[in-house]
């Protein structure tokens, strides 16, 4: 009798994260790394050591190049591979190098530019894009959202499985009231004529389907933002919507701030940082704005509180003094002007030192005047 074939350990990993209730971004991104791991390995990771695991990590930093955050991320799937799923704690793994990370500013657009960029959109890209600076959502908050996170009486949105898994609650702008609404009347239609047609359904978090079977085709767990496309899941054979993917805003966004002629890279996460700026600029406290952003720690929020600074930190250039003194010379010629004689038709006095030495003795050599100085005078 043959012996069942041994799980894939690319398989267990996934397995292992999803069992600890990793975010699916997290379990892409920590399979990749332990993937691109094996392939430079070229044998299973139980027999490498630290100095493989030093090679691996010091070619991604001086051959590809990475940042030091990518750095890290790939050590910690490579901790996570060997304490977790090969069970091998080796005491080597606690003393490995992270990548020093550098000081971190924020690009911020000014309202102005916001305001551009926003105008060079149009649809629901430029209903999301400004859901993502009146909110302060990461662009799959706003991407994932369901029918009934929506709270238009309450003017609120609750977002649910953030980063981080702390559900939080943010406005919806007075401004977007209107549009909002109109959207939610086109996506109850489309709802509707997908019922109709037998289809309607979308994927439910965790166990929700088998606690709730009719939830699949409610329209209060359907997308707020739905794709346009439909796909056929692959376990069941059902008829599914997704979400609008993120892609298609991030498109949207950077053609936009190109057509706007914004020259700073505008990204879906500019907006969010503009908005926690303009807070603080507003004069809105930090603890506000930190339940606002879903920060776990005040610190991540103090990265915005160089807008309270003027400037490099308050200082006024030097050149800036330069026009300053500009300026003062010229108020002081106008307010010697006095008025026209027939000798000064112009009427203007000239900054000229008074006294005998101030005005040396003068003579004339072939039809020509020249001053002789003090030296001329003793002479005579």
């Amino acid at each position: 009798m043959s012996q069942p074939a041994r799980p894939r350990l690319l398989d267990v990993v996934t397995e292992s994260l999803r069992a600890r209730h990793y975010s699916e971004r997290t379990v892409e991104s920590y399979v990749g790394w332990i993937r691109r791991f094996i392939r430079f390995l070229r044998k299973h990771p139980r027999d490498a050591g630290e100095r493989e695991v030093t090679a691996f990590l010091t070619k991604l930093a001086t051959v590809d190049s990475v940042a030091a955050s990518t750095q890290n991320q790939a050590l910690a799937a490579l901790l996570f591979l060997y304490r977790e799923v090969l069970d091998q704690p080796f005491g080597w793994l606690d003393y490995l190098v992270r990548a020093k990370k550098g000081t971190y500013r924020p690009t911020v657009m000014s309202r102005l530019e916001v305001q551009r960029v926003l105008g060079e959109m149009e649809g629901t890209t430029q209903l999301i894009a400004a859901l993502l600076y009146g909110s302060g959502m990461r662009l799959m908050e706003a991407c994932t959202l369901r029918v009934k996170d929506l709270d238009l009486e309450r003017m609120e949105i609750v977002i649910r499985r953030p980063k981080g898994g702390r559900d939080r609650v943010t406005m919806v702008p007075e401004t977007l009231r209107d549009a909002l609404l109109s959207h939610l009347t086109r996506v109850r239609t489309l709802h509707r004529r997908e019922l109709a047609a037998g289809r309607g359904h979308v994927v439910l978090p965790d166990r929700m389907a088998a606690k709730a079977p009719s939830a699949v085709c409610d329209i209060r767990w359907f997308w707020l933002f739905p794709a346009r496309r439909i796909y056929r899941e692959a376990a069941t054979g059902r008829l599914l919507r997704h979400h609008l993917h993120e892609s298609a805003v991030q498109k949207a966004v950077t053609e936009a701030a190109r057509r706007a002629a914004v020259t700073k890279r505008v990204t879906c996460h500019t907006f969010r940082h503009s908005f926690a700026t303009h807070l603080l600029e507003s004069g809105y406290d930090i603890r506000t704005v930190q339940e606002l952003l879903g920060h776990r720690n005040v610190n991540t929020t103090m990265i915005y509180t160089h807008v309270l600074n003027r400037g490099g930190l308050g200082v006024r250039s030097p050149v800036d003094a330069l026009a300053g003194l500009e300026t003062t010379r010229s108020s002081r010629a106008n307010g010697r002007a006095i008025e026209g004689t027939a000798g000064n038709p112009r009427g203007v006095t000239h900054d000229r030192p008074t006294g005998v030495a101030a005005y040396p003795p003068r003579r004339m050599v072939d039809g020509r005047a020249v001053n002789t100085g003090w030296r001329h005078d003793l002479r005579r």
